[in-house]
């Protein structure tokens, strides 16, 4: 074996390099990209913008921003749905109930009649306009209400939930909304966040 690589190593040797050559060009010549294509592309240099989002540009705003109603703070106008809102004479600005009040609260269902208009619920964090317009459907509309519920109310209102079961008791639900009806909004701050 020793004499066959003696006579031949520089044929050996030639093949080798031979078999390197083409494995790098096969290597090289595959990765190589090549455009043979003309046509400017709209993020080009100096290219016109694209027509097929001119009528997106052109169009009217999709909504538009929507004004208080008359005797509602700004920074608590809701952001339900229209449709949720009563229709009758906007309500007063909710005033914080005195401890007598949240007293005779407790006592009563949930599904008790609340004052006009209610609170904006949506303040609530964990409480969307979703969960805001079931807790209407329920006759919820105040945060008094909410904070005078006990185990068997929020049990009862959490099952009605649907997906958004436990949210009550994740989120404390009922501390937020005691702060909120006290008007206690710096304290509300400090334990659950700025208001939105």
């Amino acid at each position: 074996m020793s004499e066959l690589l003696q006579t031949y190593w520089p044929l050996i040797v030639a093949a080798l390099l031979l078999g390197l050559v083409i494995a790098w060009y096969l290597f090289n010549s595959s990765r190589k990209t090549r455009v043979t294509s003309t046509s400017r592309d709209v993020l080009d240099d100096g290219a016109a913008p694209a027509q097929r989002n001119k009528a997106l540009i052109d169009s009217a705003p999709a909504a538009t921003p929507m004004q208080p109603a008359a005797g509602v703070p700004a920074g608590g106008a809701t952001t339900e749905p229209a449709a949720t809102t009563p229709a009758a004479t906007p309500a007063p600005t909710p005033t914080p109930a005195p401890a007598s009040a949240s007293a005779s609260a407790s006592a009563t269902p949930a599904s008790a009649s609340a004052p006009a208009g209610g609170d904006d619920l949506t303040r609530i964090k964990g409480l969307g306009p979703k969960l805001s317009a079931t807790l209407h459907g329920m006759g919820v509309t105040t945060f008094a209400q909410i904070a005078a519920w006990d185990d068997a109310e929020i049990d009862r209102v959490d099952a009605q939930m649907g997906r958004f079961q436990g949210r009550i008791r994740r989120d404390d639900w009922v501390g937020q909304a005691a702060m909120l009806a006290a008007g206690d909004e710096a304290g509300f701050a400090d334990r659950f966040g700025k208001l939105s």
